[in-house]
Formats: C-alpha cells, sequence, structure tokens
C-alpha cells in the first residue's frame, strides 16, 4: 500500500486547500444545480412526488438517480426511484455528474491533473527498468506491476495524459452544446476501471527503435495516442511526447501553496 503514490491527491497541499476544500472552485457546478436544466428535472420530481419544489434541491434529486443507478448497475433491478426519470433527465444529472468530474479531478483546473505526474513518473520508471533490464538480457525482475487505486486516482491521470479533453470547457452555461462531449465520467472511469500499459519487445525490427514498443488500454480498449492516433507508439516515440511531464513535473514544487496572500480562483 503506497497511498503517497495512490492517493497522490490527498498529499497535495495545492489541490487540497485550493480545489477539494474550496467551495469557490465548484462554482460552475453549483452554478448548473441552479440553472434551467435542473430547474426543469427538479419541478418534474416535485409534481411525480406530489411535493412543493421548494422542499427539493439538485443534490436530493441526484441521490435519487443514483440509488436508481446503482440498484440498475449492481443488482440488475428496477429502482421505484427510476419512474421519476427520463432519458433526458438522466442526461441533465449525468452532466451535473461530469461537471463535478472535470472541474474537481479532471480538466478544470491545472493543478488536478498535475498532482498525479508521481504516478506518471514511477509507471515509467517500471518500463525503464524493463527495457534496461531486457537489453542486459537479464530476467525481466518485474514482468507485471498492478497498483490499486480509485476512479479519482485514474481520473487526474488521464487528464494528465490529455485524453478525453474537449475543444470547450464543461460549464453551467453550455449544456446543450456538450451533448457530444469526449468527457463522460462515467465512460471513463466506470466500476472496475483500468489502465494498462504494455510494453513489447519485438525482435524483427528495422531500426533499434522499433525494439521496443507500447500500448495503452483503458478498460481493456486499445486507446489511440496523441502524437501519432495510432494504438501502437514506439517506446521512443511515447517518452518524447512526454517528456515535460517526465523531466519537469515536480510534485512537492506543483503541490506547494503559493506563499503570498492570494485568492484561491485567482491562483486557480
Amino acid at each position: 500500500v503506497n497511498d503517497s503514490l495512490m492517493r497522490f491527491f490527498d498529499h497535495c497541499a495545492k489541490f487540497v486547500a485550493l480545489v477539494e476544500e474550496n467551495e469557490a472552485a465548484m462554482c460552475q457546478v453549483n452554478a448548473f444545480k441552479e440553472g434551467p436544466e435542473m430547474r426543469k428535472v427538479l419541478e418534474k420530481v416535485a409534481n411525480a412526488l406530489c411535493l412543493p419544489v421548494e422542499e427539493l434541491n439538485a443534490d436530493l434529486v441526484q441521490v435519487a438517480f443514483l440509488t436508481c443507478s446503482y440498484e440498475l448497475a449492481i443488482k440488475n433491478v428496477t429502482s421505484p426511484w427510476c419512474s421519476l426519470f427520463n432519458e433526458e433527465d438522466a442526461k441533465v444529472l449525468e452532466y451535473l455528474n461530469d461537471l463535478k468530474q472535470y472541474w474537481k479531478r479532471g480538466y478544470g483546473y491545472d493543478i488536478n491533473s498535475r498532482s498525479s505526474c508521481i504516478l506518471f513518473q514511477d509507471i515509467f520508471q517500471h518500463l525503464d527498468k524493463a527495457v534496461e533490464e531486457s537489453k542486459s538480457s537479464k530476467p525481466i525482475s518485474s514482468p507485471l506491476i498492478i497498483q490499486v487505486g480509485h476512479a479519482e486516482t485514474l481520473q487526474p491521470l488521464l487528464a494528465l495524459m490529455g485524453f478525453f479533453k474537449d475543444d470547450e470547457p464543461l460549464k453551467a452555461d453550455n449544456y446543450a452544446r456538450q451533448a457530444h462531449r469526449k468527457f463522460r465520467s462515467g465512460r471513463i472511469v466506470p466500476y472496475a476501471a483500468n489502465l494498462v500499459f504494455v510494453l513489447y519487445h519485438c525482435d524483427q525490427v528495422e531500426t533499434s527503435e522499433e525494439e521496443y514498443q507500447v500500448q495503452i488500454l483503458l478498460n481493456e480498449k486499445l486507446m489511440s495516442f496523441h502524437h501519432s492516433n495510432e494504438t501502437i507508439s514506439t517506446y521512443a516515440d511515447l517518452k518524447d511526447y512526454y517528456k515535460d511531464i517526465l523531466e519537469n513535473c515536480h510534485f512537492k514544487e506543483e503541490c506547494e501553496l503559493p506563499k503570498v496572500n492570494i485568492t484561491a480562483v485567482d491562483e486557480l
């Protein structure tokens, strides 16, 4: 168990103070809760339950929706709570959750993803060691390495690598424009989400650079690399593409709180 590596977010003072414990950092989420899309869902649910709409809020409606979705996913039963929602309601509530993940674990603030560089660098240190051992004709000391974390571990790491990034940020006022967004946390980090780096040693190649190649799978599906749009890359090209993160992302410095008296929003 290595919490400093797999729960890097707990050990990053800047993230904890300016995002995790900072209500202002979730301004887009809170604005969407009060927006027209959520208001429509609230009124519909209140009407179905024969309640004054003032007795409901977005958080309570989200609990009902999550109860429905959890029972469906885990027990394969349709909860009575599901009868309150149609597909359009589900899309609105999905967007509410995606907004939270985007601003708390994804692209909303740089520190969300930059705090994961300690894990990213650790992955490449293991790959480097395997390449060195292979070149020296030594047995690979760790042919398989498994690290276990949470969605909160994986989402920032995927953001650091640039996956599922939309041209336009997710905001409270662009729900309709984000209908075809890439950033859908339910698909990126579902139950038992997993990210696998596979390193290959290829014998019959034309150049030495092609000898070691890499594939990445998210939830057992091959991912295309940004630098080539292919599902396989030479290890050298992959390291070169992420050179800045591997060489210039220093966890301690990234996570230090600013020493001057500055507001959280300005710093973010």
